[in-house]
C-alpha cells in the first residue's frame, strides 16, 4: 500500500541523521542499493510485505542479504522499521531517500529516451547543454530504449517533455492527412 507521507518522513530521518555523522554519500549508495533489490527481485518486496511472515525471519533474512554490503547506520533503519512493522514500506522509503537527496543536493535527472542505445559521447553532450540552462543545478542522465520510436528521442525534463521522435512525427502527419480540409470525403 503507497504511503508517501510516511515514506517521506522516514526517509528526512534518515538523511537528517546521515547528515549528521557525515555518512549521507554511503546511505545514498546503500538506498540505490536497497531500491534496486526491491525492483529487481520482487519475492524479496513480496516477502517484507507479508503479514504472516514473522519479524524474526526478516530480519534473518535481511541480514543474510544486506550483512557487510550496508552502512551499520542503513542495517540499523532497516531493522527499526521491521520492529515498528514499516518494512512493507521499505521501497518507497528508499526512492524518497534518493529523491530527497537529489533534491538537496540540487540534481536535474533527465530521462532520455531513444530507439537505440546512445553512445557516452552523445550523452555527455547532451548533459552540457542541460546544465547550461540549468546553471545551479547538477545534471543526471537516465537513458532508456524504446524501439517504438523509431528514431529520433524523448527527453523528459520534471514537468516538461520534448519529443523529437519519428513516432511522433508519424502521428502528426497522419493527424493532418484525416483532417485535411481540401479532399473531399466520400
Amino acid at each position: 500500500m503507497l504511503n508517501p507521507r510516511l515514506a517521506s518522513r522516514y526517509a528526512k530521518s534518515l538523511i537528517d541523521i546521515s547528515t549528521e555523522q557525515n555518512v549521507l554519500e554511503d546511505i545514498l549508495k546503500d538506498m540505490q542499493m536497497i531500491d534496486m533489490v526491491c525492483r529487481q527481485n520482487r519475492d524479496f518486496l513480496m516477502l517484507m510485505r507479508s503479514p504472516v511472515i514473522k519479524a524474526d525471519k526478516k530480519f534473518a533474512i535481511v541480514d543474510a542479504i544486506f550483512n557487510g554490503r550496508v552502512a551499520p547506520l542503513t542495517a540499523a533503519f532497516v531493522k527499526l522499521l521491521i520492529n515498528k512493522g514499516r518494512e512493507q514500506n521499505l521501497d518507497e522509503i528508499a526512492q524518497a531517500f534518493i529523491q530527497q537527496y537529489r533534491f538537496i543536493k540540487k540534481i536535474k535527472t533527465v530521462r532520455l529516451t531513444t530507439a537505440v542505445p546512445v553512445d557516452s559521447e552523445v550523452i555527455e553532450v547532451l548533459k552540457n547543454k542541460i546544465a547550461a540552462a540549468f546553471s545551479e543545478s547538477s545534471i543526471q542522465i537516465e537513458t532508456k530504449t524504446d524501439p517504438s520510436l523509431l528514431g529520433g528521442f524523448v527527453l523528459d525534463l520534471g514537468d516538461r517533455q520534448l519529443d523529437a521522435s519519428v513516432a511522433r512525427d508519424l502521428n502528426d502527419i497522419r493527424k493532418q492527412f484525416t483532417g485535411n480540409l481540401y479532399v473531399p470525403k466520400y
